[in-house]
């Protein structure tokens, strides 16, 4: 299987990463033209699902390290596929929150709230399961990233003028805070049934990255019958939908969620390859710098602040500013 050889390319990795969880969101803004963010998440699922088989039998099965993705899920303890599984049940009972943020106050304020705190919370979980870096740098860069964060807060409550929409936001950063504390816990899971110290020869019993993603994304998948499926009937927003609807839908229209779910699934691969010479905790601290590319799409492409006024603006310059300075300090915290 193909394994990251320096802490360079494993950086590079985790930028990917970042681009890939910042900008799978701009799939649902496109969808919500003519299509449910509950049926649009139906496809993200599917096409994470799919991913996750095309990279375990491609870069999980060349080269003469680690263990083959088929050998590795036959050999697999039952321990280690059940936190990969319970990994995906969290972070999908994460994401459809998220997911029903930004379809109420947008890329710009659901993602650097929700994803944000997830980052912080996140990295402290993952550094005391697997300490890796310097815990000084690291931790600094994570409080950075936390008054970019509040920035980004106030920044949207400014660019709110009537009440509708200031409610739907309030409503929407509310999500937002739930899914970031959920999808803190989920990386953690996943991370324990890697062996994060030797993908070249892992230990018996446990995964490789390419099999822990697929494992996981099994867990997305098995759990979203519950989730969505109780979501379809008690809405955040708008009137009960079901499966008929689903069914209803064109090929592009499902083409956009699939392709959703595999940008998210690529970023998520990277991440877990990175991990084992960056280590859990800088790997995913990286790859939750996608607020800021969220916010990025959500300002310039998509205008969700327009009429912010200057105020705003500020707001969003030092937030930007902010984010990169704790991301480069999280960076050399790996260096050290």
């Amino acid at each position: 299987m193909f394994i990251v050889p320096s802490y360079t390319l494993a950086v590079i990795f985790c930028f990917i990463t970042m681009l890939c969880w910042g900008s799978w969101g701009n799939t649902q803004k496109l969808a919500a033209k003519s299509w449910r963010y509950e049926l649009f998440y139906w496809d993200y699922v599917i096409g994470m699902v799919l991913l996750s088989v095309i990279l375990g039998l491609t870069m999980g099965s060349f080269g003469s390290e680690g263990r083959p993705f088929l050998e590795d899920l036959s050999q697999a303890s039952g321990r280690n596929i059940w936190n990969a599984l319970l990994g995906g049940v969290i972070f999908n009972a994460s994401n459809i929150l998220l997911a029903a943020s930004v379809s109420l106050a947008g890329l710009a304020v659901a993602f650097p709230l929700g994803v944000g705190l997830a980052l912080v919370l996140g990295v402290i979980i993952n550094y005391l399961g697997a300490p890796k870096g310097d815990p000084v740098l690291l931790f600094l860069g994570v409080a950075l990233v936390v008054v970019a964060i509040l920035c980004n807060g106030l920044a949207a409550g400014k660019a709110s003028k009537n009440a509708e929409k200031s409610a739907q936001n309030r409503k929407g950063i509310i999500l937002a805070i739930v899914a970031g504390a959920l999808m803190s816990l989920f990386y953690r899971f996943v991370a324990s049934a890697m062996d994060l110290n030797n993908f070249e020869a892992p230990t018996a019993g446990m995964l490789t990255p390419y099999s822990a993603l697929f494992v996981f994304s099994l867990g997305v998948l098995a759990s979203n019958f519950v989730f969505n499926t109780y979501v379809m009937r008690r809405p955040f927003t708008g009137e009960p939908v079901g499966y008929k609807a689903y069914f209803k839908g064109n090929f592009s229209t499902h083409m956009v969620g699939v392709l959703g779910g595999a940008v998210w699934c690529l970023g998520t691969a990277f991440s877990y390859i990175a991990a084992g010479k960056a280590g859990a905790a800088i790997s995913y601290a990286l790859g939750q710098g996608a607020p800021m590319i969220a916010a990025i799409w959500g300002v310039f492409i998509w205008k969700e602040f327009k009429g912010g006024g200057k105020a705003a603006n500020r707001l969003l310059g030092l937030m930007f500013a902010l984010f990169i300075a704790g991301l480069g300090v999280i960076i050399l915290s790996g260096g050290n």
